[in-house]
């Protein structure tokens, strides 16, 4: 992830939008972050794997916390895969994947 300051951003604006199409760019402003800009696209399980690599980077998850979090995650992630007919074989295959 890429990250520049606020009047960085503000002054080569047209910049920071054909960088954020590549991948997250997170906005500073005396060193804190502010702003995380991201490209919507038509895969919404991208955008989400986006946000969740930038959250990630922004606030690492250890020990306890982590597992809480990824398990969370699983739970969601397998109610959606439900909704949608997969099987937890249909899953696993697409993890299998990439």
């Amino acid at each position: 992830m890429q990250a520049i300051a606020s009047l960085e951003a503000q002054n080569r604006f047209g910049e920071l939008l054909d960088t954020a199409q590549r991948e997250p760019v997170l906005i500073t402003r005396r060193g804190r972050p502010v702003s995380l800009v991201l490209s919507p696209v038509n895969d919404i399980a991208a955008l989400q794997r986006q946000f969740a690599r930038a959250l990630s980077e922004l606030a690492p998850l250890r020990g306890v916390e982590a597992a809480a979090e990824l398990q969370r995650s699983m739970a969601g992630l397998g109610e959606q895969a439900r909704q949608e007919g997969l099987t937890e074989q249909d899953v696993q295959r697409l993890i299998d994947k990439g």
